[in-house]
């Protein structure tokens, strides 16, 4: 009776929502509509705690992927924050909402269709020469670029600032020309325009991606730079290869990204990385690593703001000397990356980017 209730008192908050919300909200289909451009769920691309993901086709022939809720956070919070989220929005790196389903407590979101997967798939491999041959590390860096045009859409450019607080490989979806795209905005929370924070009752985000003050109360309210913080771990799971560290695995110098790439840079003349054939590649690496580990800084004040980054990473300029990157990291890495050293001398980045 208790679970009956609960699940209702879900239904009821998601309804009103829906009869709110007004004329920004998406197209809302029948669940029918849903069996139907589904032909029955025949076509599954993927599963998740949530439910499954299966692909579709609209009345015009438009390929979709349909996402079934069948668990919901909270009192249909998830439900909502991805409606209300990405109906906000309107840029080529977001993805596009184009219609949800809500019926006897059935629960359906309907996305454009990704023909490429998510960026997840082409980094979790045994080597990361089998992600760059397929990708290219010119394609991994513009893909890297363009998700921080995206964040700092989401950060500055919306009517009202949505923090994402879930973004991760598995979250950006690529079409077919692997344009990225951020996606699952079910942990977003809205801020409005003229405030840059938000309170937080519980941690939320993906262990390996979560910033510090998520979970921390040290910083007090929380703001864009959680969502810049999980940026450069994924930057550098980018440069890397390799995923983060889930709860299961100790977070030893083998596992843990920053310590991962800064131990190659201190004891060799290259990065240690596969799949570096020439000086260009070698250049962007390095501008990868650079970023990320400027934005995974434990105090979210020494963190930049995603314009920061964006026009940093379209900056022409070379990044300095192998020399300078090895002095920085050296000399200001442990207070970058541990807890109990969170003050960092911020103008060690600037200087080292030239911005």
């Amino acid at each position: 009776m208790f679970i009956w209730r609960k699940r209702s008192d879900a239904d009821q908050n998601i309804e009103e929502f829906v009869r709110n919300y007004g004329f920004d909200a998406p197209k809302r289909y029948n669940y029918s509509d849903v069996k139907k451009m589904t032909n029955s769920f025949k076509d599954k691309l993927g599963q998740g705690g949530y439910g499954g993901v299966y692909k579709g086709k609209l009345d015009d022939g438009q390929p979709v992927a349909v996402k079934i809720l069948n668990t919901s956070k909270g009192n249909g919070e998830d439900f909502i924050n991805e409606v209300a989220s990405i109906s906000r929005t309107s840029h080529v790196n977001i993805v596009n909402l184009l219609g949800f389903c809500f019926e006897g407590g059935k629960k359906a979101l309907i996305y454009e269709f990704m023909s490429n997967g998510s960026l997840e798939n082409f980094l979790c491999s045994e080597s990361l020469l089998k992600a760059s041959k397929h990708l290219g590390w010119e394609k991994l860096y513009q893909i890297a670029i363009r998700i921080a045009r995206g964040l700092e859409y989401l950060h500055c450019g919306c009517r009202t600032r949505i923090l994402h607080f879930d973004v991760k490989p598995h979250n950006i979806l690529l079409d077919q020309d692997f344009c990225p795209k951020i996606s699952d905005f079910g942990l977003a929370k809205l801020c409005p325009p003229k405030e840059s924070t938000v309170s937080m009752s519980i941690a939320r985000g993906t262990i390996g991606y979560v910033a510090p003050e998520v979970f921390s109360r040290n910083f007090g309210r929380v703001s864009h730079k959680s969502d810049v913080y999980s940026y450069g771990m994924m930057v550098l799971e980018m440069v890397g290869g390799r995923q983060n560290p889930n709860g299961t695995v100790d977070h030893t110098s083998d596992t843990y990204f920053p310590h991962w790439i800064y131990k190659n840079i201190e004891q060799q003349e290259d990065l240690g990385l596969e799949g570096i054939e020439n000086k260009e590649e070698n250049e962007i690496t390095r501008k990868m690593i650079v970023v990320g580990l400027w934005c995974i800084q434990t105090d979210p004040a020494n963190r930049p703001c995603m314009s920061k980054v964006k026009c940093w990473k379209e900056a022409q300029k070379p990044c300095k000397s192998h020399q300078s990157l090895s002095y920085l990291l050296l000399q200001g890495f442990q207070k970058i990356v541990h807890p109990l050293n969170q003050h960092y001398d911020n103008n060690m980045f600037l200087q080292l980017l030239a911005l």
